[in-house]
């Protein structure tokens, strides 16, 4: 398949080059979207360790646009979108500050940091892959840049919050964004408009990680510790 036609599909723009020239607006309004959801389970992460508001945004705009830099570079998508348009930076500063001012009112906050973190989980695989797609990997790498901008962010906040990475304790956190990314691959491959894949991908993603949270399902870990 040309990789013209593959662009074409996702609803960017090309020039003769072949080369993306915009994004389509769904992608646009799913990248904000979670960026947004992810950068409050940044700022819920930072009131937790009683940061003040500068630490609050920090955490919001790292967990909101790490995964999505690591993409855009990785992609030769640069400068990354979070530099080049204004509204990749407004939602993860609006989203921090919202955080930072109404936070009492969220209540229950280890249960909400799960929550919007899992729809963030669910929103990047599917943005990362589409986009990776549109700009010309094949499936299976755009399948695990996906899971990359999926996980990537959250791995930042947990390391800069001083607790270790959600992905690395065991939890299933990237295997769902794997399968969310997967699926929205077999959607473009098949020729689903964008809008019809990105639902059901999202879904099953950040139903699976709140499915694994809620019953406590982990990743294998070795039966013994290792002598050294």
């Amino acid at each position: 398949m040309a990789v013209g036609a593959r662009i074409g599909r996702v609803g960017s723009l090309t020039s003769m080059t072949g080369a993306v020239s915009h994004p389509s607006l769904v992608l646009v309004a799913l990248d904000l979207v979670g960026i947004a959801v992810f950068a409050i389970s940044g700022g819920l992460v930072a009131v937790r360790k009683e940061l003040d508001i500068f630490g609050v945004l920090v955490l919001a705009l790292i967990t909101g646009l790490g995964g999505g830099f690591i993409r855009d570079l990785l992609i030769g998508a640069v400068p990354p979108a979070a530099l080049a348009d204004w509204r990749y930076l407004l939602a993860p500063v609006a989203a921090g500050l919202l955080t930072f001012y109404f936070h009492p009112a969220l209540g229950r906050m280890e249960r909400l940091v799960n929550v919007f973190d899992a729809a963030g989980l669910g929103l990047f695989c599917v943005t990362g892959t589409l986009k990776a797609l549109a700009y010309g990997l094949g499936p299976v790498p755009a399948a695990m840049l996906g899971m990359v901008t999926a996980i990537g962010g959250g791995m930042m906040r947990d390391v800069l919050a001083g607790r270790v990475p959600v992905v690395l304790r065991g939890e299933l956190y990237a295997t769902p964004a794997l399968l969310g990314a997967a699926i929205a691959v077999v959607g473009h491959e098949l020729g689903l408009p964008t809008a019809v894949v990105a639902g059901p991908a999202a879904l099953a993603c950040f139903g699976w990680r709140l499915l694994a949270m809620r019953r406590g399902w982990n990743a294998p870990r070795p039966s013994a510790s290792a002598s050294t």
